[in-house]
């Protein structure tokens, strides 16, 4: 078992348990971090913390301390529904997303500054 903040960009966990203040631990857990739920690591402040988490179609910031709270199972694979459910959180939440980004604008990083 592993703990949310050892998830690389576009890995994939399955939330196990919160290891958390029970204040926290339920705010987290109206957002979508509950057992048994799929997150996936979308990208990573340039500084490294925080990071960001699709889960249940929500993009959620935490940071590095809050992660390694968070015990979760890294699938070898995922199944064919698993799969689903990711890409029809991550339409959704794209969708609900007001803020078009055009990539056109955006510089490259050098890719020290991202690792």
């Amino acid at each position: 078992m592993s703990v949310l903040s050892e998830l690389n960009v576009g890995q994939h966990g399955v939330v196990m348990a919160l290891d958390l203040p029970e204040s926290v631990q339920n705010h987290l857990m109206h957002m979508g971090f509950v057992p048994s739920a799929l997150v996936t690591a979308l990208r990573r402040a340039p500084a490294g913390d925080p990071m960001v988490y699709l889960v249940d179609g929500l993009e959620i910031a935490l940071r590095r301390e809050t992660a390694r709270s968070i015990r979760v199972k890294i699938p070898r694979t995922l199944s064919r529904q698993q799969e689903q459910e990711l890409l029809e959180s991550a339409r959704q939440a794209a969708q609900a997303d007001p803020v078009q980004t055009d990539s056109s604008q955006l510089e490259a990083a050098p890719v020290e500054a991202i690792r």
